[in-house]
């Protein structure tokens, strides 16, 4: 057991990223099908939703089991997706499914919104132990982070509600991790300026 013991970068990447990987090449695979199920029909999107829930679970899992750690977005994160998942599942209907981008999103701006009103960066409290910086520097990216999570929500919202199931799925798969990985990138020069020396150096 290595729980505690940093892990392989490409294991732990693919942990974090397969699930929805994989819920993309599934969705796309049987999208066009239909399963009858005790009697009920469900579309090829309502039953990769159900697959994916737990996949999802069980890669959370096993992050937690080989570092002994996992971060309070992930649990959020999971824990959106199997409740918006099982509305999905016991209602029939992906709109619940699709909602729950839009309401994480929501939910992580909103809450990086009241920390700011509160003079504080609890993206601090989130990263703080794995980035070593200034307060002054905190208070910028999160500022910045909170309008980029409300902008991910509104686009989600508006996406969803006027494309196409498969452009929603693609979108949601790859163009809104890639805006935030774009976005957390363009903190670059902010924390070069206001980094800390870590204690080891």
């Amino acid at each position: 057991m290595q729980n505690g013991k940093p892990i392989a970068p490409w294991l732990k990447t693919t942990l974090e990223l397969g699930p929805v990987l994989g819920f993309f090449v599934l969705y796309l695979w049987i999208k066009d099908q239909t399963f009858t199920i005790a009697g009920v029909e469900y579309s090829g999107f309502i039953m990769a939703t159900a697959l994916f829930i737990p996949v999802i679970g069980a890669a959370i899992a096993a992050l937690w089991y080989l570092t002994g750690h996992i971060s309070r977005m992930q649990m959020f994160t999971l824990v959106m997706v199997v409740f918006f998942g099982g509305l999905t599942i016991w209602f029939n209907d992906e709109r619940f499914f699709k909602m729950k981008t839009t309401l994480v999103y929501a939910v992580f701006a909103a809450l990086l919104g009241i920390g700011l009103l509160r003079g504080q960066s609890w993206l601090k409290v989130l990263m703080g132990e794995f980035l070593k910086m200034r307060d002054e520097g905190w208070m910028i990216i999160t500022r910045r982070l909170t309008a980029v999570f409300a902008a991910m929500a509104v686009a989600n919202e508006i996406v969803w509600r006027n494309f196409s199931e498969q452009f929603w799925v693609t979108f949601e798969t790859f163009a809104l991790p890639a805006f935030l990985f774009v976005a957390f990138m363009a903190q670059a020069k902010v924390i070069e300026r206001f980094s800390e020396p870590s204690d080891e150096a």
